[in-house]
This record gives C-alpha cells, structure tokens and sequence, in this order.
C-alpha cells in the first residue's frame, strides 16, 4: 500500500508515475472520499467532546439535587446522532481503504518507462546458447519418454497438470535439493517451511488480494483459506505485525514449496506442457531488510537467482521490466529468462522484486530505527532461485541428444547418482 501522507500531499504525481504504469487513478473520487473522510471525522471528534461535557453536566446536577432527566435525554439524542455518525465515517473510511488498497506501488526512478514487455530493457545476457546439429525436440516430446505423464494428470486433476515418474522426479527434486543447498551454504538464507494454505490476511499483506483474487484458488468452508500462489506470501507474513530489532536485519529466507495459480489471465497462452501449469513447485528467496540497503539487496537477490542457472549451464539474460509490465507489488523487477531451443527464444525462469514498504505497510511489519526508538516500516523482496519446472524443462531441452536422451548437469550427478536419463 501507498503511503496515505503521499497521496493526501501529492495526489497528482502519484497519478502521473501510475499511468506509466497504465492505471489511470480516478482522482475525483479518491479527493471526495477523503473529503468526506475529513468532515465526518472531525463532526466524529466534535460529537465526542460534546458528549463529554454533557456527561459531566450531568454529574454536576445530580451532585446540586437537580432533576437530570432532560439531560439524559439529550444526552440519548447526540448518543444517537454519534453513533450514526460513527457507522457513516466508518463506511467512507472503509471505502477509501479499499480503493487504497487496489493501488499498485509506484515504480523506482530506475524502472524503464514502457507501455509493454517489448519495452522491458536488456541487462545483460550469460551463456552461448547451443547449436545443435539436429532439430531439437520440446520438453514435452523428449519427457514423454522418460516420465511425464499429462494424461494421468488430466484423469486425476484436469489440464495444466503433469504427473512426474521415475529418473524424472528424481531430477525434479535433485534441483530442489541442489538450489536449496546452494542458497544456505554459499548464499547465507536460513532455509523455511511455511503452511500451502494461507488466509485472507496473509494474501492482503503481500498484495494478492484484494485485485489479484482471481488467480489464485480458494479453499471451499467457513476458514477463508488460499492455496498459496507462491511461498512469498507465508514467508514475508511470518513479520506480520511484528517489530524488529534492527540487529535482526537483514532476514535472508529461503523456501520450497509447491504453488497454485489458477491462471485467469493466461487466455490459452502456454497450454502445452510445464511452462504454465495450475501446480508448480519453487524454491523462493525473502529479504527482509533496512531501507537504505533494499536497492543492494535487490542487485544481491538477482545476483543468486543468477548463480543457479550458472551452475547448471544454462544460457540466460536479465530484463529490468519496464513500468507498464511490473507486478502490482513491484517497485523495481528484474526477470532471469532461460534460452528454450525448442522456442528459439529466453522464457521467463524467475523475477526478482523489490516491493520497498508497499507490504510492509499493509503488513504492519517494522523494525526499530536504532536513531530514533520509533518503529519503521522494513523494506521486502522477493525472488525465485528458482522456479522448478521450468528449470526441469530448460534442462530436458538444453541437454538432449540427437537420439533423445538427456545428459544430467554435472552439478545435479551427485544427487541423481546418474549421468543420463
């Protein structure tokens, strides 16, 4: 969430750098509801203070023998009118807390203005991708027969499900082994297991809900639960409400857990295969840091995304996203995108984010500014180093051979005790 002083002191700017993103604010109503919000909280505090004085005339009667039943009914009367009062100003504040809360975050003076992807700006790129002297088959062809099984998952579940068999789910959770490894032994994240489900508070904190309710699945009953998206949303609330000593900073998570996307938005788009499925595993990275450090974390964050994909051999290339193609939450991405031979093209593999205090703000997650003794707002990022199946299928097709076997990355041998599938 935006900070509300922002927006009552500089409405217009505010409105200006989200239409680079291509949201248009509807400032009038932003303006009358905060209007509104002014008049009733202060007839609020004026009715209040009133209330006050007749309570204590009242007290003051019946201490001089007075008769204090004209009183008590006036006294009845502005309770009344309060409480009216109360119920309306409630009912515009909440209005404007939802109208708040639908404002993505504004984008970092950094972040390349674009009205599309095609606007994102190229970083850099790592790694030659392969030539091959044969033409290369698609993830879904080679995994055919080796494992991946669509049809059964589509018996047991329905589309964008894959089952995985064997040496194939082996090499699935020989890369969840490996990246988390990587990430606490040489990357210093302290590993996390967190809950699959999450409520509403959980999904509102991190900026899922409420724009984004679509995508993601809920759990039928009376709890209000979501499956979770991605593991961000458990991990980043674990300092919901909370406040940080400053010598806690920076907490550096790492999390594998399985993610559910309903794909609402998606229209057909990716319908073969494991690039855009319902379920998918991640291994997630969290900073949790001082604001001052949060634009050296995001550098650190890629940075280690980066590293997997090294090791691996995989050929990539860094996109900073431009203004128009951030996430609602986003400050500032950088998306990782991995060469697929099969689509002679870089898909994206993992986006890296900084989010500032947009979440923090809505979580109410601060630590202690050392300085001051007052409570400030942390600034948290998010990252995925990475995501599983789409490394899986990088591998299948970036490692084949003309007769379709798959060589094993020779970081991964030592988990799969094997050299091809």
């Amino acid at each position: 969430m935006l900070d509300p002083k922002l927006i009552r002191q500089d409405l217009e700017a505010v409105a200006a750098k989200l239409k680079h993103r291509g949201v248009t604010l509807d400032v009038p109503r932003l303006n009358a509801l905060e209007e509104q919000r002014k008049t009733f909280q202060t007839r609020l505090q004026d009715l209040q203070n009133e209330r006050n004085v007749r309570s204590k005339a009242i007290g003051q009667a019946k201490a001089m023998g007075e008769n204090v039943d004209p009183l008590f009914q006036q006294l009845k009367e502005l309770n009344d009118s309060l409480k009216l009062t109360e119920e309306e100003f409630n009912r515009i504040q909440a209005d404007l807390n939802d109208m708040l809360a639908r404002i993505p975050n504004l984008p970092h003076e950094s972040v390349p203005i674009g009205k599309s992807e095609a606007d994102n700006q190229l970083i850099r790129t790592w790694g030659e991708p392969r030539k091959f002297d044969f033409t290369p088959k698609d993830h879904v062809d080679l995994g055919e027969k080796i494992g991946m099984d669509f049809p059964t998952a589509a018996k047991i579940a329905g589309a964008r499900f894959v089952v995985l068999r064997g040496n194939l789910a082996k090499l699935q959770r020989a890369l969840v082994q490996f990246m988390l490894d990587l990430h606490t032994t040489e990357h210093g994240y302290q590993e996390i297991y967190v809950p699959f489900l999450a409520n509403s508070d959980s999904l509102y904190g991190t900026g899922q809900l409420p724009n984004l309710k679509e995508d993601l699945f809920a759990i039928t009953g009376e709890q209000g639960f979501y499956l979770i998206p991605t593991s961000e949303v458990s991990v980043t609330n674990t300092i919901r409400d909370e406040i940080l000593e400053p010598e806690q900073l920076p907490l550096k998570y790492v999390c594998h857990s399985p993610c559910f996307r309903s794909e609402a938005g998606s229209y057909g788009k990716d319908t073969r295969g494991m690039i855009r499925n319902h379920q998918f595993e991640k291994v997630e990275l969290i900073h949790i840091v001082h604001p001052e450090k949060s634009y050296e974390a995001h550098e650190e964050i890629t940075r280690h995304a980066e590293t997997v994909l090294q090791h691996l051999e995989l050929p990539y290339r860094v996109l900073s996203l431009c203004t128009a193609d951030l996430g609602f939450s986003a400050a500032k991405t950088y998306d990782l995108e991995v060469w697929l031979p099969s689509q002679n093209c870089y898909r994206e593999i993992s986006s890296c984010s900084n989010t500032e205090a947009f979440q923090a703000r809505r979580m109410k997650a601060r630590f202690r500014d050392p300085k001051t003794g007052k409570p400030e707002l942390v600034h948290t990022l998010n990252g995925s180093g990475l995501a599983i199946g789409r490394t899986l299928v990088a591998i299948l097709e970036n490692y084949q051979d003309e007769n379709g076997r798959i060589k094993i990355p020779l970081v991964l041998q030592k988990y799969m005790q094997l050299d091809y599938l």
